[in-house]
C-alpha cells in the first residue's frame, strides 16, 4: 500500500529526542517541531544487495571503539537507547538506513550512565572533517567524513532533519547534553552529521 505524506509524517514524530542518558529511568517523549526535511540528492547508485547491518564504529579522532548494538522503538513509539549497564556500546536504529547505503543511518549512544564515562563523552570535541569508520557484520568497512554538529534541545527536535528520507549516504551520531533537568535528565541533545566518503 502506498504511503501518503500524512503518514509519512506521523511514522516522523513517533521519532524522539533521547532521554535518559544520566543513567535515570527514561522519561516520555516530548512533543516534537516540524523541522525541514534533509536535502536529497539525484544520481546515486542503487543499494547494495549485500548490505549488512553494522556490527562496530570507531572514531579515532576521539578514541571511541565501540561493538553496535541493534536498537527499535519503545512500546509509546520513542527510540530504544542502549540499556545503562551498556553505556559504552553505540547503538544502530533498525528503522533507519544501513550504514553506507542511501538513506539517514542513526547511531545512538550515551554520553553518561549512573555507571559513569559513557561511548559518546567526548562527542562534543568532533570537529569537522572527522573520520568515522563503521564496519558491518560482514567484515566491510565504510567511512564517513563529519559535515557538522548541533545542539538542539530535546523540545525542539528536528526529527525530519535526522530521521527523514533522502537518498544521501548519511550518517547521524545521537547523544545527550547540556544542563540538567529536575528529574536529573539532560535538557539537549547533541547531533553529528556525516557523509560517505
Amino acid at each position: 500500500m502506498r504511503r501518503t505524506p500524512l503518514a509519512a509524517a506521523l511514522t516522523l514524530t513517533a521519532l524522539t529526542a533521547l532521554t535518559a542518558c544520566s543513567g535515570a529511568d527514561p522519561a516520555p517523549a516530548p512533543s516534537l517541531s516540524d523541522a525541514p526535511a534533509s536535502s536529497t540528492t539525484a544520481g546515486k547508485p542503487a543499494p547494495e544487495a549485500t548490505a549488512e547491518p553494522p556490527a562496530h564504529v570507531s572514531i579515532p579522532s576521539l578514541g571511541v571503539d565501540s561493538d553496535v548494538m541493534r536498537l527499535g522503538l519503545n512500546p509509546d513509539r520513542t527510540v530504544e537507547v542502549p540499556p545503562a549497564d551498556k553505556g559504552m556500546t553505540t547503538g544502530w536504529y533498525t528503522g533507519s538506513a544501513v550504514p553506507g547505503e542511501p538513506g539517514a543511518a542513526v547511531l545512538i549512544g550515551h554520553n553518561d550512565t549512573r555507571y559513569g564515562r559513557a561511548v559518546f563523552h567526548d562527542l562534543r570535541k568532533i570537529t569537522k572533517g572527522a573520520d568515522i569508520a563503521i564496519r558491518d557484520s560482514g567484515g566491510r568497512t565504510t567511512h564517513f567524513e563529519v559535515t557538522t554538529r548541533e545542539t538542539v534541545s530535546k523540545n525542539a527536535f528536528p526529527t525530519a532533519r535526522v530521521y527523514g528520507r533522502t537518498t544521501d549516504r548519511a550518517l547521524r551520531l545521537i547523544t545527550c547534553d547540556g544542563a540538567f533537568d529536575t528529574n536529573g535528565h539532560p535538557v539537549d541533545n547533541l547531533i553529528v552529521y556525516a557523509k560517505r566518503k
